[in-house]
């Protein structure tokens, strides 16, 4: 995939979180962006504002696959690592962000 690398236990590639939506597979997309960033461009999934995510673990599966998304990527990677060390064992990054999705699978997605 254009030299990225993916460390597949803690990220996740944009081709396999489409993969994985288009299968119909229960997965739950967590936007750690700002509302203004959400409002712009989103993938429908649940947003909690990384400042905000201490305080709503409550709102969150541990056992639930959960891929944590931002604009690209660094923001998320953060989130995962905090969400890891709360007991989300399942918690993944999603590669590159939205920003990503955009370039590699929606073209017609707005980008910022």
């Amino acid at each position: 995939m254009f030299g990225q690398k993916i460390d597949s236990d803690k990220e996740i590639a944009v081709t396999e979180l489409k993969e994985k939506l288009d299968k119909g597979e229960d997965v739950f997309i967590l936007d750690v962006r700002e509302e203004g960033e959400y409002n712009f461009c989103n993938l429908g999934g649940y947003l909690v504002p990384l400042r905000h995510l201490p305080n709503c673990l409550n709102e969150l599966d541990p056992e639930r696959e959960i891929v944590v998304m931002c604009h690209s990527g660094a923001r998320s990677a953060r989130a995962v690592q905090f969400l890891r060390q709360a007991g989300f064992s399942r918690a993944r990054n999603l590669a590159g962000g939205i920003d990503r999705w955009a370039k590699e699978i929606d073209p017609g997605m707005p980008r910022y």
